[in-house]
């Protein structure tokens, strides 16, 4: 009996240490990722992309799952032709959460710079699902008409 729970035990520790950190839904309303995310906009709004990058990318590493800090961050990026550090940073968020519309978004824009129009498709594609409404949905989706 102790041999068969001690397998058992063994197997859910594997399994639990194995298993991908889980994303938090919820943790875009954390006070800390708000604040954060929130500064990083004011200051992309200021046209301070630069200083923009520190409070969006530290947002969007505690909360990958964050519109406003992938936007935030995206912005900055573009805004700087940092277009191969727009997708790793888009990227690497994605691959923690694939619901981040505004990471699809952005990360779409660099890769329409880079003139990889299959993967920009891709991507605004993916942003107009989740987002169908944005503010940003009807450019996407009339570039999106003009390519066909």
């Amino acid at each position: 009996m102790s041999r068969v729970m001690t397998s058992a035990v063994g197997l859910l520790l594997a399994a639990t240490f194995a298993a991908p950190a889980v994303v938090r839904a919820d943790c875009g309303k954390d006070p800390k990722v708000v604040e954060k995310a929130g500064l990083a906009r004011d200051l992309v709004g200021q046209k301070k992309y630069a200083e923009a990058e520190g409070p969006a990318g530290e947002a969007l590493a505690a909360c990958p799952s964050s519109d406003a800090a992938a936007a935030a961050l995206g912005e900055a990026l573009f805004a700087q032709n940092k277009h191969d550090a727009l997708v790793d940073r888009m990227s690497g968020a994605l691959g923690k959460s694939t619901t981040t519309a505004y990471a699809y978004y952005w990360r779409g824009k660099a890769y329409n710079a880079k003139k990889q129009q299959a993967r920009m498709v891709d991507d605004f594609e993916a942003f107009l699902k989740l987002a169908p409404t944005a503010p940003e949905a009807a450019a996407v989706k009339q570039l999106l008409a003009g390519l066909r």
